[in-house]
């Protein structure tokens, strides 16, 4: 198996967690010490227990399963770093009756130590259109704004 190969396995673990709401699993992926830049405030999350309330927020808007479909990914490895870029479409029911899907941008920041590899940091943002700072929401990854 080669690196990048073991790393989208390790997201594609990563995202299945997301995707079952699998908190414990999920935070497992991450360092104690990751900092997280996500679409909505605070600007940054610091360390597991900022990360987990944030993930606990966004698992706590669906009222089922989230459906996290991953795209384009890019995995990039040296040494005992490695970084991964990637779309995500991001849909389910939303409490409230909301079923949109959106597009969010995801660039990640993984660290093995002893072997195994952690998340050390993520950004997650999502598209908005400047001339109304509107968020964008397309039904394609490839739709002009």
């Amino acid at each position: 198996m080669t690196q990048q190969s073991e790393i989208a396995a390790f997201l594609d673990s990563r995202t299945d967690a997301m995707r079952s709401k699998d908190l414990d699993r999920l935070m497992s992926f991450y360092t104690s010490d990751i900092v997280y830049y996500d679409a909505v405030a605070p600007l940054r999350f610091t360390g597991t227990d900022e990360v987990r309330r944030n993930f606990l927020r966004w698992f706590d808007g669906y009222e089922g399963p989230i459906g996290l479909e991953t795209h384009d990914r890019t995995i990039v490895v040296d040494g005992d770093v490695a970084f991964a870029n990637m779309l995500h479409l991001d849909s389910g029911k939303r409490k409230g009756g909301l079923d949109l899907g959106i597009w969010v941008r995801e660039t990640t920041c993984l660290r093995r130590s002893d072997g195994a590899w952690s998340i050390t940091h993520e950004h997650v943002s999502i598209p908005f259109d400047p001339n109304n700072f509107q968020v964008w929401i397309a039904s394609d990854k490839n739709q002009p704004a």
